[in-house]
């Protein structure tokens, strides 16, 4: 309630002051007790021997953990004096709020900071929050999840109005020529008739579901970096029992000429403002899901400045860049959020509503994220070689065919019996006719018949192997001199079995004879 331009001077005073008071500290380790720390200034109108004097009420500005977020600052590469100028050389730009928390936004005038207003609960969980966030931060410094620079609190005339200070993942120098909150869920999740009547509305899923049902298509690189990011991002929002969280997706459209001359006269003079180095680091979509070598030129042209953004493909073919981050994770699975979803799961069907159990609201945001919205682009696979139909698999299915036909009575009958070899180079009736008693030998055959070796063998001893090339060489050299009656496993050998099978066969079921060439 209080006027926005007394909050946006007091923020920029509060910040310049404490900030510019925390360089004289020297550097050191983070220490469990800083993450509770919380300093306190006042700063009166009139000014005092510490404090500028201002044309604002009267107000006392707290800084929570200053240290830990100084920490937090450097690991992301913002230099204080950048931060200072950031925020405090000119005055912060407010931006309209299409959430239902009522909170107010303010965006820097370079578009790298966005300063946020919170309720007492969400300030309070942050807090407890901060040691958890710094490990996970210290592990993997590339993540979707938000980066908060700085928690602060301006008391005036008996309201406390906390601040967080976060990373900006939409900039404002490209038109977003749509947006997103995604949560997986899609019980009420559509967009009001009040937000769609905004020049820059955000949909909801169901918005999304409608206007692009076939999804968002990445390569299978960028789309595998950003599943991981995501998965990674959800299991630690779980392990601190937050839910209620969404992806703010910004798309930008890249080939359409139309479309992009309305965006550059809608865009604001801030595009110039925008600087050419990057002051913070893994700030942009691209960094978050992978390392700052990647970027997204193989899908833009050389003209185009990416700002960060993620290549992707509508359906319909354009050229896309994403912006995207996981916003609200301030939102703790505490007792009103209980009740919350207990009622709405006695209303509505339970799974459908956004307020669920973190484990569940976590599966469910994944499996929305990897099947419903973004999606791999399929490689076409070259046609397979006609070389490639005797390969082990086409054998191995063949073999199994065959098999299947052999009667179950002659299987059990002959379970574990080695296959034992016979000279024929082809298989007449009178072995056919002496199934049962395969150990039949008949004359001792020629050196040629000796050569090409048939033999029957028991289902159970049929082995396909891949080392086919090399056992060939070595039965067939020592076939030559095989006596008539000798015998020989096949468990090493490869098989190859004709897809024949002779008539006989085909007109007897209980028929157990395959041919079988080495």
């Amino acid at each position: 309630q209080t006027a926005s331009s007394a909050i946006k001077g007091a923020i920029q005073l509060g910040i310049g002051y404490t900030v510019g008071n925390l360089t004289s500290k020297p550097d050191r380790d983070v220490l469990m007790q800083d993450f509770y720390v919380v300093e306190s200034v006042f700063l009166p109108s009139e000014g005092s021997n510490l404090t500028p004097a201002h044309h604002y009420p009267d107000f006392r500005f707290k800084t929570y953990a200053p240290l830990a977020f100084r920490y937090f600052r450097e690991l992301f590469g913002i230099k204080p004096d950048d931060y200072l100028y950031s925020i405090c050389s000119e005055p912060l730009i407010e931006l309209s709020n299409p959430g239902a928390s009522g909170s107010l936004f303010f965006v820097t005038s370079d578009d790298e900071f966005i300063i946020k207003t919170v309720q007492h609960k969400e300030a309070e969980f942050l807090q407890k929050l901060l040691p958890g966030y710094y490990m996970n931060l210290n592990q993997n410094p590339r993540t979707l999840l938000p980066k908060f620079y700085g928690l602060y609190c301006v008391q005036s005339g008996g309201i406390n109005i906390r601040i967080v200070v976060m990373n900006n993942v939409l900039p404002r120098a490209l038109k977003m020529h749509f947006t997103y909150d995604l949560k997986g869920s899609t019980y009420k999740r559509r967009a009001s008739r009040k937000e769609r009547e905004k020049s820059n509305p955000t949909f909801k899923d169901l918005d999304f579901l409608q206007d692009m049902h076939e999804g968002l298509y990445f390569d299978t690189e960028t789309y595998s970096a950003l599943m991981k990011t995501l998965q990674r991002d959800c299991r630690v929002l779980e392990s601190f029992k937050i839910m209620d969280y969404s992806l703010l997706l910004g798309i930008h459209i890249l080939n359409s000429k139309k479309i992009e001359k309305e965006g550059e006269n809608s865009q604001s003079a801030s595009e110039t403002k925008r600087p050419g180095g990057q002051k913070v680091l893994y700030s942009t979509a691209m960094e978050s899901i992978q390392g700052p070598g990647k970027s997204g030129d193989t899908v833009t042209t050389e003209a185009t400045n990416t700002m960060g953004g993620i290549p992707a493909k509508s359906h319909k073919g354009e050229k896309l860049l994403l912006f995207m981050g996981i916003i609200d994770i301030l939102q703790s699975y505490r007792l009103m959020k209980k009740l919350e979803h207990s009622w709405k799961a006695l209303v509505y069907d339970g799974d459908t509503v956004s307020v669920h159990r973190p484990s569940f609201y976590a599966d469910r945001f994944l499996k929305f994220m990897s099947t419903r919205v973004f999606k791999k682009v399929q490689a076409l696979k070259p046609s397979p070689s006609k070389k490639r139909c005797n390969s082990i698999t086409a054998l191995k299915a063949a073999s199994q065919e065959i098999v299947c036909t052999v009667s179950q009575d002659w299987k059990n009958e002959k379970c574990g019996i080695l296959a034992e070899g016979q000279s024929y180079t082809s298989l007449d009736e009178e072995v056919l006719s002496s199934r049962h008693c395969p150990d039949l030998v008949p004359s001792t055959p020629s050196l040629f018949e000796a050569a090409s070796l048939a033999t029957t063998i028991s289902s159970s001893s049929l082995n396909v192997d891949e080392h086919y090339q090399h056992n060939q060489s070595v039965l067939y050299s020592s076939s030559k001199g095989l006596p008539s009656s000798s015998t020989f496993t096949l468990e090493d050998s490869a098989i190859y079995l004709t897809s024949e099978q002779s008539t006989l066969e085909m007109e007897n079921d209980n028929a157990s004879v395959l041919d079988v060439y080495l």
